[in-house]
């Protein structure tokens, strides 16, 4: 990337003037020859893409009194400005950028917070991590499994707090419910499904021409990494996620927030084996991913979950319309983005009796022995960002590992990336979570990384 764009810091505000004041006279500790910010101090933050997600985060962490924003960055000048302003109501305006490097190179950003498109995460977060910054990259995490577990290294290598932004996991509802699973509440868990339900037929999002480049932004330099190509209104900004090259799909971008909640609830950080079913059915547009899709995985000890995509119908998926469900032999937990329903089971006490025309009363006495293990439990809640920024800032300063920790994003991330390989292949992979390789399928190895377009580099 080229052509950085700096702008003028502005004026000091009232809230800035009394944040540094306070961060003159906080304490700051060494440990392990690290700088450890005081408990009174502010965590001074660079932003690295404010487009969509980019915009929701910005507010996530402008609620905390202790963010200070110094410096934004983006390709795409509206959304400079738009976030220059934003922050300015807080703080003084911040510098302006569009070449990120030049970001990472100021001595007084503390962290950044890296939210552009997918496959940018890899590069600008191992850059951050060598450049001494603490990082909240978004989710998901990765483009592939072999990114993922570089950017793992990374943060190790350069001891970084680093927090990826599957912020269900600071979601006190959220915690709370997986806490009640793991620790039995249901019984022996065997079903975990999960739905991304929202019909887009049959125009999807549209099929225009691929054009000459925009003259405001440079296509160029957002392709970064990935194979050279036309420029096309679809393949920029949000509706990047619909093609391969840029994202995994739904089932890495909502995916991964569900399938991270189901191992956090199961206790577990992989599956054992997956395998997909899909493909683009019934819209009509540029997309690459599908408008149908059913993944499914096999967890050890015994746990099935599923992701359906259903993108061409938008009826619910029970009644209840939920988000996750997770069956257990002693009841069901229903999952929404506002709260959960614990429904008991009512489990029979005898054996199931054998049917015969010559005693009926077995089936009586087989029906009365029905009983409900727990009980019925309604909690309200939300999934907001905040705390998630929150759990950022507090580990910034304490140099505790994060509510979503890059390891455990990472994981997360991986079980829907190789859901995508199993649809890719038409398979079903058996997955080595130790080795992080498939034991069955040579092509889907080879797929665990991909090469970068010249001149950038595939981190080692």
């Amino acid at each position: 990337m080229s052509n950085p764009h700096v702008s003028s810091p502005g004026g000091w505000s009232r809230r800035r003037f009394t944040g540094t004041l306070t961060a003159a006279t906080a304490t700051v500790v060494t440990v392990g020859g690290l700088n450890v910010l005081g408990a009174n101090d502010r965590v001074r933050l660079g932003f690295i893409g404010l487009g969509n997600r980019g915009d929701q985060v910005l507010d996530a962490f402008l609620a905390h009194a202790d963010a200070e924003v110094v410096a934004v960055c983006d390709l795409y000048q509206p959304y400079l400005d738009f976030a220059a302003a934003k922050v300015e109501k807080h703080d003084a305006r911040p510098r302006q950028f569009k070449d990120y490097r030049r970001l990472l190179e100021l001595p007084d950003v503390d962290a950044v917070v890296i939210c552009t498109p997918d496959h940018w995460h890899a590069l600008q977060m191992i850059q951050a991590c060598a450049a001494g910054k603490d990082v909240y990259v978004e989710k998901p995490l990765s483009l592939c499994v072999a990114e993922g577990r570089a950017m793992v290294e990374a943060a190790r290598r350069h001891n970084r707090v680093v927090q990826v932004g599957i912020h269900r996991r600071s979601s006190a509802m959220c915690r709370e419910a997986a806490d009640f699973i793991r620790n039995g509440g249901l019984g022996k868990v065997t079903v975990a499904r999960a739905f991304h339900i929202q019909n887009e037929w049959p125009a999807g999002i549209g099929s225009p021409p691929d054009a000459a480049p925009p003259t405001d932004w440079d296509w160029n330099a957002w392709l970064g990494p990935a194979p050279a190509m036309p420029y096309n209104p679809n393949r920029a900004f949000y509706r990047f996620r619909w093609f391969y090259a840029f994202s995994g799909g739904q089932v890495t971008n909502f995916g991964t927030h569900y399938l991270d909640f189901i191992q956090s609830a199961l206790g577990h950080d992989a599956p054992q084996m997956v395998t997909a079913l899909g493909g683009k059915f019934a819209i009509e547009d540029n997309r690459e991913i599908p408008d149908t899709l059913e993944v499914l995985w096999q967890y050890p000890g015994g746990t099935l979950a599923t992701f359906s995509q259903f993108n061409a119908n938008a009826a619910a998926a029970d009644a209840r319309g939920v988000e996750i469900e997770i069956r257990g032999t002693k009841g069901t937990l229903y999952l929404w983005g506002n709260g959960y329903e614990v429904v008991p089971e009512a489990t029979p006490q005898l054996p199931f009796p054998a049917r015969t025309p010559l005693d009926r009363s077995a089936d009586g006495k087989y029906r009365a022995s029905y009983r409900k293990w727990i009980e019925p439990k309604k909690v309200s809640g939300n999934t907001d960002t905040e705390p998630h920024a929150r759990n950022f800032l507090d580990c910034v300063k304490s140099r505790q590992r994060c509510n979503c920790d890059i390891e455990i994003g990472h994981r997360s991330t991986t079980t829907t990336l190789i859901g995508k390989l199993a649809l890719q292949t038409q398979s079903l992979l058996q997955w080595d979570a130790q080795a992080e390789r498939f034991t069955n399928n040579a092509e889907a190895n080879r797929r665990l990384r991909y090469d970068y377009r010249a001149p950038y580099q595939f981190p080692a």
